[in-house]
């Protein structure tokens, strides 16, 4: 069957109406299918059914990482990530965590007794955004009618719009002694991987916080848990951990300067609709001959 894409392990009635509104076909066998859409099922299902005729596969989750730890990401043909699909989701997600660190309300919201709360504002407060694609973007919009100011680092150190600075990992350092707010919005790759540790909890400002809404690798873990036990910084929230799920008694739970979102930045509610406008997007792409959108880099881990 030319040109017709197979949707599975799962095949959800969002994709398949985004694939026939896109003008494709819809394959019942894999090994009929010049396209594959991955849907309900991980890399360990996924071998047996890629073969020489699909030319596209496209992926549900933005984060790409299992599938290159698995070997399945490669030159034959085209992968597409979901990586841009989910940015607003996790950027509405992030504003709330860092209006809630600034308001205390991880503080009020514990509280049994009338107190005298000291919050803080996001007006002139400097946010690092450490990973400024989609969702770093995302985020810097909805900052700019707060009046936050942007600190922005890329693997490139591209100008980033709405950043007042805008520079590359090798400015890390100073980055993270300026900032107020830490949030870490980035893929983990070699580069990044405990890209905050004890040495950058250490040039953080005693009364900063980190927000974590990338990967749980990105931080240490153990190094995190000792910064807040000592006060080192003001506090963190974190949608993802290392590990995760976070165990049931780890000392994260109990940190009162902390706060956790189980990997609900983007919730399974959310997810669907939003890999659907993808998926259509990409498949008239790819009946048109035209560049695909999210496409991975095998040389960049996404």
């Amino acid at each position: 069957m030319q040109d017709a894409i197979y949707i599975g392990p799962q095949r959800a009635n969002d994709l398949v109406d985004a694939v026939l509104s896109a003008g494709a076909k819809i394959s019942d066998k894999p090994e009929d299918a010049s396209a594959l859409v991955w849907y309900g099922g991980g890399p360990a299902e996924f071998p047996a059914i890629v073969h020489p005729g699909v030319r596209w596969v496209q992926l549900p989750n933005a984060g790409v990482e299992p599938w290159f730890e698995a070997g399945l990401i490669d030159e034959d043909r085209i992968y597409t990530s979901a990586a841009g699909c989910y940015a607003h989701a996790v950027a509405e997600h992030t504003l709330g965590a860092l209006l809630s660190a600034a308001r205390q309300f991880h503080q009020l919201a514990r509280t049994r007794t009338w107190t005298r709360p000291t919050p803080t504002t996001l007006r002139g407060a400097k946010v690092a955004v450490i990973g400024a694609g989609g969702i770093g973007a995302a985020l810097i919009a909805m900052l700019e009618p707060l009046g936050a100011e942007i600190l922005a680092i890329t693997r490139s150190g591209r100008q980033v719009a709405g950043a007042r600075l805008s520079v590359g990992p090798d400015q890390l350092e100073p980055v993270l002694r300026a900032a107020d707010y830490v949030v870490l919005s980035a893929p983990t790759t070699p580069a990044t991987r405990s890209l905050v540790g004890r040495r950058e909890l250490a040039m953080m400002k005693r009364t900063a916080w980190l927000v974590n809404v990338g990967r749980g690798a990105l931080v240490d873990t153990d190094a995190l848990v000792e910064a807040l036990r000592t006060e080192q910084i003001g506090g963190a929230a974190l949608d993802v951990t290392q590990p995760e799920p976070l165990p049931d008694g780890h000392p994260l739970w109990s940190e009162p300067r902390a706060f956790i979102t189980p990997h609900s930045a983007n919730s399974e509610s959310l997810l669907l609709p939003e890999l659907a406008r993808r998926v259509h997007d990409n498949t008239e792409r790819f009946l048109a001959g035209q560049p695909l959108r999210g496409v991975i880099d095998p040389t960049t881990g996404y």
